[in-house]
């Protein structure tokens, strides 16, 4: 592939370490920045579509203390995020937490780790693609005043079409080069931002002019967490909250793309999640003090908004250029279905060329240095999951949102857990290790282990999520058993077929290169 006219081309990574070590796949070198990289991972959490989705069932939870709630959620990801740091500082590799997991408990772990990654992001490929269709003829409806347009959303022939171009396109975009890539997303994500920002300072003056539907004066309650009174309800936003924050890592599986890959997708992780708790934390401000917590035609409690609560708000805040909220939601959707495709292809490029999984996989494009292959399969299974799962039932399509949370409490858990493991004889080397190689990721680790063994027991109540269950069990936990039963299955399969990965003799147990020279 040759460069753009006036930068220089990219330095293909092809190097191989020692036996059993880490090496480079191909990918190009130094192709992304930290901007970009940050861009890429506010792209991938969506802030636009994930909290219109989500702020109504937190407001059903935890009413006016969702600031607080938001907070607490940041707190895991936050911590998680420092310990995802320090392993990229020690072994930047795209496979991140199959990588990683690998080198600090062995082949077994390391492989579900991938797994709990890769199953997560196409469980969100699929139903992004859908939310993008859905807003796509809700736009073309607010702009036309054709309502009916909005309903041909809900055909599920129609639904299905358009939700495979999309995924066409956005395959098209991840399968090129990584620069396409980011100048896609400065456009996208700077729009998605803009919006919810004027978005949020207008809901603020229509408050200061009196209009405001149910005007709260703002309190410091609301970011109190103790002021929720009901574990339950906590545990409940919580849940909520990790949905909210999922895809930050996407920084770190761009690392053998990035400059200065050691410290680079670190930063851009840390930066991310604090850019996106400030953007929501002044989204869900400004829409409690216009609407407020009731159950009223626009209060946050009335259940027939609480699935799109950015669009019936924002005519009464925006007026006439209301058309642009949803136009926001659509590019939120939309980009986040592109970059999303990033963590899944380098996961599998990862599993391939460490011989965990068919040599196919670790297929890089010779013309633009990505993971074409993995890239392609990802889409396949994507797409051929939403249709099926579309015709079956809508309901059993929402359900797979509500397992996507145990997956990402599944291997961000497991990567928090491999950065303390990993690290052990380094913890007391300083007070910066005490804290980031031992306390920060063991307590974000226990945090995402204890919610994703809660979300387990209480998936199994036969009214959990949709209602829909198969013999008194409830449809979201049987899916989240099932995803994880798949990759066991897989996984043993994949042994008996190439056994040297299971063995360590492509990938094997490794201790920090400190402790390593220590002991010569």
């Amino acid at each position: 592939m040759s460069a753009p006219e006036g930068t220089a081309p990219p330095v293909v990574q092809t190097a191989v370490d020692e036996r059993g070590g880490l090496s480079k796949k191909g990918l190009s070198a130094g192709t992304v920045g930290l901007i970009g990289a940050v861009v890429i991972g506010i792209s991938c959490i969506a802030p636009a579509y994930t909290l219109t989705a989500a702020l109504g069932p937190t407001v059903s939870e935890v009413g006016f203390q969702v600031p607080a709630i938001i907070l607490v959620g940041f707190i895991p990801m936050l911590l998680v995020a420092f310990g995802y740091r320090e392993l990229n500082r020690a072994m930047p590799d795209s496979g991140t937490s199959f990588t990683w997991a690998t080198r600090a408990f062995g082949p077994w772990i390391g492989w579900m780790a991938g797994w709990g990654l890769i199953a997560a992001t196409i469980l969100v490929l699929s139903n992004l693609a859908g939310i993008a269709v859905e807003f796509l003829f809700l736009l073309i409806a607010q702009i036309t005043g054709v309502a009916e347009i909005a309903d041909l959303a809900f055909n599920p022939f129609i639904n299905v079409a358009v939700c495979l171009l999309f995924m066409l396109g956005a395959t098209f975009v991840s399968y090129r080069d990584m620069q396409t890539t980011q100048k896609l997303q400065y456009v996208l994500v700077s729009f998605q931002v803009l919006v919810l920002v004027g978005f949020s300072i207008a809901a603020f003056v229509q408050v200061a002019q009196g209009n405001a539907f149910d005007a709260s004066p703002v309190e410091l309650s609301w970011f109190n967490p103790f002021a929720v009174g009901d574990f339950a309800a906590v545990v409940a936003g919580l849940s909520l909250s990790i949905f909210i924050f999922w895809g930050w890592d996407v920084t770190l599986t761009m690392n053998e793309e990035t400059k200065n890959p050691e410290k680079t997708p670190g930063r851009a992780a840390t930066l991310t999640v604090v850019i996106i708790v400030l953007l929501y934390l002044l989204i869900s401000v400004s829409l409690l003090a216009y609407a407020g917590t009731g159950d009223g035609e626009l209060g946050l409690g009335n259940e027939d908004i609480q699935s799109n609560v950015f669009f019936y708000l924002s005519g009464p805040i925006l007026g006439p250029v209301a058309w642009l909220v949803s136009l926001a939601v659509l590019t939120s959707s939309a980009a986040s279905l592109q970059s999303t495709f990033v963590s899944p292809a380098r996961t599998l490029l990862a599993m391939g060329h460490y011989g965990a999984l068919p040599s196919k996989f670790a297929a890089v494009s010779p013309r633009f240095f990505t993971p074409g292959y993995a890239t392609i399969v990802s889409a396949i299974v994507a797409s051929a999951f939403y249709a099926v799962m579309r015709f079956i039932s809508e309901d059993v399509l929402w359900d797979t949102i509500t397992t996507l949370g145990m997956m990402i409490c599944f291997y961000y858990g497991l990567t928090a857990f491999a950065c303390v493991w990993y690290f052990r004889r380094q913890w007391f080397d300083s007070a910066r290790n005490v804290f980031f190689t031992f306390l920060f990721p063991l307590v974000g680790g226990v945090i995402l282990a204890v919610l994703f063994v809660t979300t387990l027991i209480d998936s199994m109540d036969p009214d959990y999520g949709s209602g829909s269950n198969i013999g008194g069990l409830g449809l979201v936990f049987i899916l989240g058993v099932t995803v994880i039963l798949l990759g066991v299955v897989i996984m043993v399969w994949q042994a008996i077929r190439r056994p040297a990965f299971f063995r360590g003799e492509t990938l094997s147990l490794d201790a920090p290169t400190s402790l390593r020279r220590r002991r010569r």
